[in-house]
């Protein structure tokens, strides 16, 4: 198979703080697989978690690396492919965009899409949430409504663990609920919360009525989970703590969910055997994003009848998203009936 890379940028329309720094912009790669005259198409989105970061250049020199030697595979070969990329030890982000345009490829040859070719039923996606990121109190007022303007907004992500305190973050949810009363919400902390600090805003949201908290602890303070656990009624989901797989069984007796990540996880082969081990352990899933376009996140639609929450919003606060793919109806992220991910360029849409 032959295998192209090519880097493109994307800006958002409006920037997003977490509790680790803002992001107005990202550079994205672009992963093309072909044979027989077909194309795959995957995404790799840079990200970063603590220590553990993926930078667009980190994921451009390995895709850089493995292009040559992956060219005696073909598209069908996935299990090798994997295999052969877990050995040379490269970023998650690139497996992942080649394990989507290795899928998409299957996808073309055969002309079904994912979901049907997984036998998946698109009625049972759910709404997606979006995000509303660290802000005052304010300036969150005016991007709930900015939301609530531009799509039919059925729940709300609020991004807190901000930097200058819980009574920060209350004052900002405040705002946000008394803005938009008929939405619903969860709350992720992105792992700016203490201990302490985690205890007292679970306790306070679950008062509120907040469905859940993501990620209220940083990663690497995973034995603290329990004692949380313990000590709040609110269902905790991990992200930042869960990359694959094998990160669950640790973390089952702790929290009620797992947030899913094309970037982390390596791709759509790993994120269906997420999907399997969390719900064997009887925890809730989730599909969430970074700052994907439609093309990672049409990926991961396709696995969307699987959730039961879904956070795939990032490129809907593109102003610039050079892909065309699952569509937004009624707070729903739908892949479409096009074989593969059915994504298009929109250069080449017509």
């Amino acid at each position: 198979m032959q295998i192209q890379v090519k880097v493109f940028t994307v800006n958002k329309r409006f920037p997003l703080t977490i509790s680790r720094g803002t992001t107005a912009q990202t550079t994205n790669i672009w992963v093309s697989v072909s044979q027989d005259a077909i194309a795959g198409w995957g995404e790799a989105s840079p990200f970063g978690v603590g220590n553990h970061g993926q930078s667009t250049d980190k994921i451009k020199d390995a895709l850089q690396q493995v292009t040559p030697i992956l060219q005696r595979f073909s598209p069908l070969q996935r299990q090798q492919v994997e295999e052969e990329l877990i050995k040379m030890q490269v970023p998650s982000a690139v497996r992942a965009a080649l394990d989507m345009a290795m899928h998409d490829w299957l996808g073309k040859r055969v002309g079904l899409p994912l979901w049907q070719l997984w036998g998946l039923d698109r009625d049972r996606i759910v709404p997606t949430s979006v995000t509303i990121g660290i802000n005052s109190p304010a300036g969150a007022r005016a991007r709930a409504r900015d939301w609530l303007q531009f799509t039919d907004v059925r729940l709300f992500k609020v991004k807190l663990g901000n930097p200058d305190g819980i009574e920060a973050d209350r004052q900002m949810l405040l705002a946000v609920k008394e803005e938009a009363p008929n939405v619903e919400f969860f709350v992720d902390a992105n792992g700016g919360w203490s201990l302490n600090d985690a205890m007292e805003m679970c306790n306070w949201l679950s008062d509120l009525g907040i469905k859940y908290v993501e990620q209220p602890l940083p990663r690497g303070e995973e034995q603290s989970l329990a004692e949380l656990k313990e000590h709040t009624p609110l269902p905790i989901f991990v992200d930042e703590s869960c990359f694959s797989c094998a990160d669950i069984p640790q973390l089952a007796n702790y929290v009620d969910g797992i947030n899913i990540k094309l970037m982390k996880s390596g791709g759509l082969t790993e994120a269906m055997r997420m999907v399997n081990t969390a719900k064997a352990y009887g925890l809730q899933v989730m599909f969430g994003c970074y700052s994907d376009s439609s093309l990672a996140n049409t990926a991961a639609a396709q696995l969307a009848p699987l959730a039961d929450y879904l956070d795939l919003d990032s490129h809907l606060n593109l102003i610039d998203d050079p892909f065309m793919g699952a569509s937004i109806q009624q707070g729903k992220i739908l892949p479409n009936d096009l074989p593969g991910l059915g994504v298009q360029h929109s250069a080449f849409a017509t």
